[in-house]
């Protein structure tokens, strides 16, 4: 059965990556109901950071030359690696079994939030692939980074998040919807670019529906099922 893998990453919890990613869920569950739709909150539910144990576990994983995710967990085997593998094992399988993965993620200080990252570092082994699975990002920044902008080289949030699925996961399918310039909302010294954030949002939102409602049309007709792991 398809699954749609929905993490929320914003420390706001009414916030316009949220909004989005919300925006691009709701389109899937409506157009594909007996879908399997699981979200994770990693603001309410933080994933701690990696720690020595769970280096230890991807150096053995590294050593053994294991590619396939189902043995992970032959390299497991002091009591702090299973305590560390407690924590890996349920954020893996939600991610393995997703067909598609809904990341809403604003940019923080240039790049992700420290509770994304945490969460990457947690689900990520050597030579790990991941293809064939669709991503989608949904995002949200304070000023505008976009092609041409005096600000595009500080952009190290959809650039880190693109190259990472391409570069370690090995997934060329991934779309970014998102909104820019929100500070314009609070910060006096955006307030005249305040209608192109407006425009900014009201086009994501449209782009972030029809994705949603276009993403992973399942193989056949199940009973709905919703899971969450906020």
């Amino acid at each position: 059965m398809p699954q749609l893998l929905h993490i929320d990453s914003s420390a706001r919890r009414d916030s316009f990556s949220r909004e989005l990613g919300e925006a691009v869920a709701a389109g899937w569950r409506r157009a594909h109901p007996g879908c399997v739709y699981v979200h994770r909150d990693l603001a309410q539910r933080p994933v701690p950071p990696i720690g020595e144990a769970w280096t230890e576990i991807c150096d053995a994983v590294l050593r053994a030359s294991i590619t396939d995710v189902a043995r992970y967990p032959e390299a497991v085997r002091t009591p702090a690696q299973r305590e560390a593998w407690a924590i890996v094992r349920p954020l893996l399988d939600e991610l393995v079994a997703a067909d598609t993965v809904l990341i809403s993620a604003p940019m923080y200080n240039f790049s992700v939030p420290a509770a994304l990252k945490a969460w990457i570092d947690q689900v990520t082994f050597p030579r790990m692939s991941l293809a064939g699975r669709r991503f989608v990002v949904a995002y949200a920044r304070g000023g505008a980074y976009g092609p041409g902008t005096p600000r595009e080289p500080y952009d190290h949030h959809e650039r880190y998040l693109r190259d990472f699925l391409s570069g370690h996961f090995a997934v060329d399918d991934v779309v970014f919807v998102g909104t820019e310039l929100v500070n314009a909302r609070v910060d006096p010294a955006l307030a005249h670019r305040r209608a192109e954030h407006d425009a900014s949002r009201a086009d994501a939102l449209a782009a972030a529906t029809a994705l949603g409602t276009g993403l992973g049309a399942p193989a056949r007709g199940a009973e709905a099922v919703e899971e969450s792991a906020s």
